[in-house]
């Protein structure tokens, strides 16, 4: 993670570095399943989307900002996109959703997996402190990808009423998380 914060994994993956590649799954790889598998709930499917997200990371290593200071966020947000594509896609078989307080993480066995079961377990904390309708509100929105007025629809609820729950569960999950991530980027 050294590493990564000091923007060196950026600059070797614009370089196209092959050995770049085998770092970020070693830095990335787990947490990028553990968030494909709770947006897709298939660990098969989950490790393909893995994969097809290191190839995106690849493919695109010229749009990444010399500037960002970790590419961790960048792989992030490609994973939830692959995972989201693939739901939209014909070949996703929907499953019955997982509560946000029935999913589990995987067992750790690493340093680095140490380091993202911490912090997973102060979102899933900070998640915990959201009502129903914000968590629900967090999870149609991050999980499935869905609008403010699909998840309106989707909660038999006026569009002003499901944006002011998003609005204050970022707030609060901004609340809770806040004192926390001076710790994550000093041990991170």
């Amino acid at each position: 993670m050294a590493e990564d914060r000091l923007g060196n994994l950026v600059r070797r993956l614009q370089a196209q570095d092959p050995q770049v590649m085998a770092d970020l799954y070693d830095l990335y790889g787990r947490l990028l399943f553990v968030l494909i598998v709770r947006i897709v709930h298939d660990p098969s499917v989950a490790e393909d989307l893995v994969q097809e997200c290191f190839l995106r990371a690849w493919n695109r290593s010229g749009q990444l900002n010399i500037a960002y200071d970790s590419v961790g966020p960048w792989l992030t947000a490609i994973a939830r996109n692959c995972a989201i594509d693939y739901l939209k896609s014909s070949q996703a078989h929907f499953s019955a959703l997982v509560s946000i307080e029935k999913a589990r993480f995987p067992p750790i066995s690493r340093d680095n997996d140490i380091l993202v079961s911490d912090r997973a377990r102060v979102i899933e904390g900070a998640l915990c402190n959201l009502t129903p309708e914000q968590k629900q509100v967090i999870q149609l929105s991050f999980y499935e990808g869905l609008s403010h007025v699909a998840i309106a629809e989707r909660m038999q609820q006026p569009l002003g009423t499901v944006k002011g729950w998003a609005r204050s569960a970022l707030s609060n999950l901004r609340q809770n998380l806040d004192p926390h991530l001076a710790n994550f980027c000093s041990n991170g």
